[in-house]
């Protein structure tokens, strides 16, 4: 649909491209979606109080993981319940408002595995190349401002991709994608838009860029670090808590990279462009809690142990 160039500064609501799904398959699809985000929301939820209720947990490594499993949250419920709606109501229209939010919220959650990811790379640097200062470096004090900064920086940074949309007035309604972004809205806009594919394009370069260089030169020190020590059970414990942050590290990178090249190439069929952009929505916020669940002992400990808790209660009731 095409609006008028001066008709409108923002269109009352803006329409996604049907999803195609026959009237058979109606219920399916919703019984899929909400399944799966039950099943995000129930893994992260478990995760984040396993670690906020247990004293035991309350250590940099696992206050960055928590970060991260919130902010898979946020990206899940910025896109599941809306994509959920709108197969049921048969209704693929989004208001203005409630677009803008979505697109802030989705690009708040990329943006903001980076940088989580990145301080989880260098939190697992300090712990194995400098062991006798790391406690000094990662204190409760200067976790907080790490914590701070990472969330601080990607609110500044997304509000101003954000910001920069409101300059245009529209002369489309019309979303190609699954759920609204900034790559879509641009396309919308009336106007040159070159200062926003600039930004658009230094915020990813800097984003994958600084986190790749960062988490590649940690690895590296680590590796080093890890090839120079001659305790066994140290070098595997180093190893294996390194070998679940990478995994995550590498399941986001896919998933991001794939969903910025398809936006990139018009010649990408629109049908691949939708499916790859909801895989960074729905793989990370699957596997983390289940990658760290299962591989790192702590954590598995503390939720086996709470599940045990409930049933013995449950019983006894």
């Amino acid at each position: 649909m095409v609006l008028e160039p001066n008709s409108t500064d923002l269109p009352p609501f803006f329409y996604m491209e049907s999803l195609g799904i026959a009237p058979s398959q109606v219920y399916p699809a919703i019984i899929m979606g909400t399944v799966a985000y039950c099943f995000i929301v129930a893994g992260n939820m478990t995760m984040i109080l396993s670690i906020t209720l247990n004293r035991s947990l309350h250590k940099p490594m696992y206050l960055l993981l928590l970060n991260l499993l919130v902010n898979d949250l946020m990206g899940a419920t910025a896109f599941f319940p809306q994509l959920i709606s709108s197969i049921a109501l048969d209704d693929r229209s989004i208001s203005s408002a409630a677009c803008f939010l979505q697109g802030l919220l989705v690009h708040l959650y990329a943006a903001g595995a980076y940088t989580i990811l990145t301080a989880m790379a260098y939190d697992r640097f300090l712990a194995i190349c400098c062991p006798l200062r790391y406690s000094t470096l990662m204190s409760h004090g200067n976790l907080l401002k790490i914590i701070t900064a990472m969330w601080l920086m990607d609110l500044v940074l997304i509000s101003t991709l954000f910001c920069l949309l409101t300059r245009f007035r529209f002369c489309g309604n019309s979303i190609t994608d699954m759920y609204c972004n900034n790559a879509t809205l641009v396309k919308l806009v009336c106007g040159d838009t070159r200062i926003n594919n600039y930004y658009g394009l230094f915020l990813t370069s800097f984003l994958n860029g600084m986190s790749l260089i960062a988490v590649v030169f940690t690895y590296i020190q680590i590796l080093v670090a890890c090839l120079t020590n001659k305790q066994s059970d140290t070098r595997s414990k180093a190893l294996r808590t390194c070998g679940t942050h990478l995994t995550v590290y590498l399941v986001f990178q896919a998933t991001s990279i794939f969903t910025v090249l398809s936006h990139r190439f018009p010649q990408v069929s629109p049908y691949l462009r939708r499916s790859v952009g909801v895989s960074i929505l729905l793989f990370p916020p699957i596997l983390n809690p289940l990658i760290y669940g299962l591989n790192t002992k702590e954590i598995r400990s503390v939720v086996i142990h709470f599940f045990r808790k409930k049933k013995v209660v449950g019983f006894d009731g």
